[in-house]
C-alpha cells in the first residue's frame, strides 16, 4: 500500500521506517523534500521517500497526518482531492487545537473529502514506534473514530508497525478521551520523569 506521511519528525519518521520494512511504500510529505531534516529521514530506508505535500496523497490508500494540529486547516486546503484516501490522525490536540475546531479528526472530517478519518497513534511517544518490543512484550496501540473501515486499515498498520494488540476506545465521541490517555503517558513518561521508555500495555482474564 501507498502510505502518505504528512509531517517528518519523530513519529512520522518512525512509522515511516517501520512500514517500508513491512512492504509499504511511504511518501514523506514535506514543504522542503530537499531540506536537509529530510534528506537525512529517506537517506538509506529503502521504500521511502519524499515529495510536496500536496502531492504525496495521491494515490495514497492512508494519509498520516503526525503534525502540531493547529497546521491541519493548512494541509486540508492543501492535500486537495482525498475522497479514496483515509487520513489516520496522530495529532494531538491538548496543548494547541486546529482553529474552529475541538480536535483533529473533528477538522479532517469538516475540512476534507475523505473517505474516512481514524484517531491512531497519538498514545505513545515515538521510541516505541522506533521500537515497541519490551523484551519479547508488544506494546499496545489504541484508536478512535466511527468507520470500521478506518479502524481496520490502523489496526493493520499498527500491527505492521510491531505493536501488539490494538485497542478501540469508541466512536468519534471517544476522541477526547483517547486523547486524554496521550496525556497520561506525556505526563508520566515526561513530568513525572519516569523517562519515555515506557509503554502501555493492556491485561485481561
Amino acid at each position: 500500500m501507498k502510505i502518505a506521511i504528512i509531517g517528518h519528525g519523530n513519529v512520522g519518521g518512525a512509522l515511516a521506517k517501520r512500514w517500508a520494512q513491512a512492504g509499504h511504500l511511504c511518501v514523506i510529505g514535506a514543504r522542503d523534500p530537499k531540506s536537509d531534516k529530510v534528506i537525512d529521514l529517506i537517506q538509506g530506508a529503502n521504500g521511502v521517500s519524499a515529495t510536496e505535500v500536496k502531492h504525496c496523497v495521491r494515490g495514497a490508500g492512508a494519509i498520516l497526518v503526525a503534525t502540531p494540529p493547529d497546521a491541519i486547516p493548512g494541509i486540508a486546503e492543501e492535500i486537495g482531492d482525498v475522497s479514496n484516501s483515509i487520513i489516520i490522525d496522530a495529532t494531538n490536540s491538548v496543548f494547541k487545537k486546529p482553529e474552529g475546531y475541538d480536535n483533529g479528526l473533528e477538522a479532517f472530517k469538516a475540512l476534507t473529502n475523505a473517505k474516512s478519518v481514524v484517531k491512531c497513534f497519538n498514545t505513545t511517544g515515538f521510541e516505541n514506534m522506533e521500537n515497541p518490543d519490551y523484551n519479547n512484550v508488544k506494546a499496545d496501540m489504541f484508536l478512535a473514530g466511527g468507520n470500521k473501515e478506518a479502524k481496520a486499515l490502523a489496526e493493520q498498520l499498527a500491527k505492521d508497525a510491531g505493536f501488539g494488540e490494538v485497542y478501540d476506545f469508541g466512536g468519534d465521541d471517544k476522541v477526547a478521551l483517547i486523547e486524554s490517555f496521550a496525556m497520561a503517558w506525556i505526563n508520566l513518561a515526561i513530568m513525572q520523569k519516569y523517562g519515555r521508555g515506557m509503554a502501555f500495555k493492556v491485561l485481561r482474564r
